[in-house]
């Protein structure tokens, strides 16, 4: 029996937990040797999961302020670490990334450094210091240091556009989950993953989606290395195939020398069913187009709201940074293995030598296997022979790349037990983004834009449901949006970082180091990089212009974050400096001794 405070015993009861997701998986493979049936497996993964989310959510339930917006500011630096990545493994982590990388190579491993490298950003320039000066949100940070309702506003609105771009890859995400795993069309999919996305963050806010997104990480980071791991074993490059599987690489190169394979089609329609396999808003591969998108990933990452959130909910600024310390090692397990993915699966349909391979075998026997025609029936797979010879080649064989890690399991021919715990793991991923994201918008419209500019007397509990009233219409109409399926998942999530970096990234920085930024300043710097990026992303994505310097849609805050900068510092010192109240408040932020500036009252 587990007594006293919960914060207490929390290797205790996330040791139980694991234990018991681990035995439920026991249980699942035991069912499945007694005949269960695929559908039945997945849908007992979805379920057991997604009520253990919704039992954390409900004994996270809360009517206090603090533990609602913050969390009660007392997450360990550990578990803060193991919530930031669930946090940051989000669809597009778990789901797109690996067939970004299986369709389009090394150009993906600039989303790869910039992610993953923007967390030296968030630990050097921001996380400590946002700790220090004790803000529930974003904009209240902005609100507070320069001052005014309109620079509070400005970041609202930067971070509702950013953060409700980002949640719709999230629910799209969750609808290819369950158009995989139950067997529902997409359109459905996205509003019952809508449904338990609410679960965790509606009752408890940040309290219960911290907890919720610990129990999440185990899932999905378990999820992801198991297939890779039972593949590597098969395939002979060992149990921990990260620095072994270049031998899998060439053996690639040499079997498409061989075929003399083309690359996949980009878009066919197979008996009615269009199947995009080239993914889509692939970044350039040359060394401009790297440099430029890791720059937006990081600036992104150190600008998105929903993360930095993360920092506030811990007990004391040392903890914050140690904790950004803790999310890069848990946030590196899952970015050093997508490669690995790829590259393994791959490798499966190619090798002759291995009982999985579908290229150069006849379409006949291709279009009998299970997996081929399950995926088939929901879209997301086709087989075309365009060539007439009844051979599958390379570019006959069409694969959403959102579908590669799903997929994987049932293409390597493993136990499809291993294909629930994949589904359960990517779900995991996209709602525990989800849940911070929407929280991130709730909490800012709440927090800042009703009770700091509409109705200042409001009292917590107005204010608490404000926040869950606004969740469900912003939820709903994320779900609206993502059925319509506008781009792909990693396409969305590009142009998030894009523009939490055009609006945000500087008066932030700016904010904390630079004394003379001020409140004419930070407006003009959040209006003309956001303004002047989304102008660039339509023209360049409608097709309205071409794009300058090679910088196409999925970069575009290379062009707003230079005119945020600019407008920022000219504006600045063309107009009266902060007040020297506001100056010390600066500096009192860089000491990471000390009271929170705005102190618990707040």
């Amino acid at each position: 029996m587990i007594k006293g405070k919960f914060t207490d015993n929390l290797a205790k009861v996330y040791a139980l937990y694991t234990l018991g997701f681990l035995a439920f998986f026991v249980l699942m493979a035991v069912f499945e040797k007694m005949g269960a049936g695929a559908k039945a497996i997945g849908i007992g993964f979805l379920c057991f999961t997604i009520a253990i989310y919704a039992i954390i959510g409900y004994l996270s339930r809360t009517a206090e302020a603090s533990a609602y917006y913050v969390a009660g500011r007392e997450v360990p630096a550990l578990y803060n670490g193991m919530a930031t990545a669930a946090d940051w493994m989000s669809g597009a982590s778990f789901v797109a990334l690996a067939g970004g990388v299986y369709f389009g190579g090394y150009p993906y491993l600039g989303f790869i450094i910039g992610w993953t490298g923007g967390y030296v950003l968030v630990n050097s320039l921001m996380a400590p210091y946002l700790r220090k000066f004790g803000c529930y949100t974003v904009p209240d940070f902005i609100g507070t240091r320069y001052g005014g309702n309109l620079a509070r506003f400005c970041a609202i609105v930067v971070l509702v556009v950013a953060s409700f771009t980002y949640v719709t890859a999230q629910i799209n995400a969750t609808g290819t989950i369950a158009a995989q795993t139950l067997g529902v069309p997409f359109e459905l999919g996205v509003w019952m993953g809508l449904l338990g996305i609410f679960v965790c963050s509606m009752l408890g806010g940040m309290r219960g989606v911290t907890w919720t997104q610990v129990a999440q990480y185990i899932v999905l980071i378990i999820a992801y290395l198991t297939p890779i791991i039972w593949m590597s074993n098969k395939q002979g490059f060992g149990i921990i195939p990260h620095f072994s599987y270049g031998g899998a690489v060439h053996r690639i190169a040499e079997l498409e020398a061989q075929y003399g394979l083309s690359k996949a089609a980009g878009d066919v329609g197979v008996k009615g069913v269009r199947v995009l396999t080239t993914p889509q808003n692939s970044p350039a591969g040359n060394e401009w187009g790297m440099v430029t998108l890791a720059i937006c990933m990081m600036c992104g990452t150190a600008s998105l709201p929903h993360i930095l959130m993360r920092y506030f909910t811990t007990p004391s600024v040392r903890a914050a940074r140690r904790s950004v310390g803790w999310s890069l090692l848990f946030i590196f397990f899952l970015y050093f293995s997508a490669p690995a993915l790829a590259t393994l699966t791959k490798l499966q349909l190619l090798d002759p030598n291995l009982a999985t391979s579908v290229i150069g075998k006849s379409f006949e026997e291709v279009s009998n296997l299970e997996w081929v025609k399950h995926w088939s029936s929901v879209g997301m797979l086709a087989v075309a022979d365009q060539s007439g010879d009844g051979i599958v080649q390379l570019n006959e064989f069409f694969m959403r790349p959102d579908i590669v890690v799903l997929a994987t399991p049932e293409i390597a021919g493993l136990p499809y037990v291993i294909s629930g715990l994949v589904a359960a793991g990517g779900l995991a991923a996209a709602m525990s983004t989800a849940d911070g994201l929407l929280l991130a918008i709730a909490n800012a419209l709440s927090h800042d834009l009703y009770y700091k500019i509409i109705d200042p007397k409001a009292d917590t509990r107005k204010r608490l449901i404000v926040a869950r009233v606004l969740l469900l219409f912003i939820g709903a109409a994320g779900a609206a949006v993502a059925s319509l399926r506008l781009t792909g998942i990693l396409g969305s999530v590009a142009w998030a970082f894009d523009f939490a970096c055009s609006g945000l990234f500087f008066p932030l920085v700016l904010g904390v180091w630079w004394k003379r930024a001020n409140k004419a300043g930070a407006i003009a710097g959040m209006v003309g990089g956001f303004c002047v990026g989304s102008w660039y992303l339509y023209m360049v994505y409608a097709g309205g212009m071409a794009p300058w310097w090679g910088i196409d849609h999925i970069r575009f805050g290379i062009i707003g974050m230079p005119v945020s900068l600019i407008c920022m510092i000219v504006v600045s010192l063309l107009t009266p400096a902060p007040s020297a109240e506001i100056q010390k408040m600066v500096d009192d932020t860089r000491i990471p001794s000390g009271e929170t500036i705005l102190g618990s009252s707040h």
